[in-house]
């Protein structure tokens, strides 16, 4: 899999793992040039607090395009760090 944003692969893997219909790519597919902290955080009831990347390409910049659980609930251990995306990043085959 591959995900793919303003032309540019943020990441490839082949070992993606799919929850609720979004592919979790492991930390160390990512192309980490184009990715910058973000100070966003959300909860999710059964994966819990999910913190975001900003996403910069080519001089185009997608807010918190991108979103992982360093330390994820129990029910969610197996994507502890991966990252998967949203906002327009399109994950492709």
């Amino acid at each position: 899999m591959k995900a793919i944003w303003n032309n540019e692969v943020l990441a490839n893997s082949t070992a993606t793992i799919v929850v609720e219909g979004n592919h979790y790519f492991p930390p160390a597919s990512l192309n980490m040039q184009f990715f910058k902290k973000s100070e966003k955080n959300t909860v999710c009831s059964w994966k819990g607090t999910a913190n975001y990347f900003d996403i910069e390409v080519n001089g185009q910049f997608n807010k918190d395009a991108a979103w992982y659980y360093p330390e994820p609930k129990t029910a969610a251990n197996n994507v502890a760090g991966y990252v998967a995306f949203w906002k327009g990043v399109k994950v492709v085959d």
